[in-house]
């Protein structure tokens, strides 16, 4: 059978980012993707227009309506900008105890708008945060989680220590923003391990923390470790940066179907 995996995101009308990105890195990654919209962005490759949240009572009946047929094998959050709509998910992940959950704190869009209300981030830290399998922040967000200032590696090993021993989960530090760039810091069982990747000089870099994320939830559900799913979603997104996919007035987007070639990918011949 083939493994499945769940993304509770919000929609990017642009494609490159949200729930797009991630059901084409799951597909891409070899597993069936399923998605619990949590809210509708007027969004493209310049930056974010309009947000419209999903309603709690809706975004509950999305995941009653994944969990109680196909039950996904991992599961990725990525944003959430409202209170009461992190409270669902928790609700409805302890409920129908849901594995290998990989939360992406998403809080501000590449292109710097903010994506989550000031009171949201408190609930995410209680209610969302402890049930996670592993939690991905960039350096703007680790700072945001633990109130330090990060500025060297030794910096980054510190937050994510922090926030690992807070919630009791795994961390990957996301390098980048001018530290580390292209090198991440997985930070669980009291150790760190550094993984490196080759820095790709591609200024089109939007939704690569949603394509990182929903990578590795995707190895986690095929069976790998973390530390494996961590390595080969690197891999991955190394391959869709590398691909040098041009699209777009702003920082574009990826190319999530690096990979896959056969027959139906293939244009037609002038």
């Amino acid at each position: 059978m083939r493994r499945t995996a769940l993304t509770i995101a919000g929609s990017d009308s642009s494609g490159g980012a949200g729930i797009q990105a991630d059901i084409k890195t799951m597909m891409a990654n070899g597993v069936y993707a399923m998605s619990a919209i949590t809210a509708l962005t007027a969004q493209n490759t310049t930056g974010v227009t309009a947000i419209l949240n999903a309603t709690p009572e809706f975004l509950g009946q999305e995941l009653d309506s994944v969990f109680t047929d196909i039950f996904p094998d991992a599961v990725k959050i990525g944003m959430v900008s409202e209170r009461e709509l992190i409270c669902v998910i928790a609700e409805k992940l302890k409920q129908y105890q849901a594995k290998n959950i990989v939360v992406d704190p998403v809080m501000v869009a590449t292109s710097g708008a903010r994506l989550i209300s000031e009171d949201a981030i408190d609930t995410l830290k209680q209610e969302l945060f402890p049930l996670a399998a592993v939690l991905t922040p960039n350096i703007p967000e680790a700072e945001e989680l633990t109130g330090m200032h990060i500025e060297h590696a030794d910096d980054m090993i510190a937050a994510a220590k922090k926030i690992a021993e807070q919630y009791h989960c795994a961390v990957l530090c996301k390098g980048g923003h001018q530290l580390n760039d292209a090198n991440d810091l997985l930070y669980f069982d009291d150790h760190y391990q550094w993984f490196c990747g080759k820095r790709i000089n591609n200024p089109n870099t939007h939704g690569t923390g949603c394509t990182l994320s929903s990578a590795i939830a995707s190895n986690l559900a095929k069976g790998y470790n973390l530390e494996t799913s961590v390595e080969r979603a690197k891999d991955y997104i190394s391959g869709a940066l590398a691909a040098m996919l041009d699209l777009g007035a702003g920082s574009g987007p990826m190319d999530h179907g690096f990979a896959i070639i056969n027959k139906y990918t293939q244009e037609e011949e002038d």
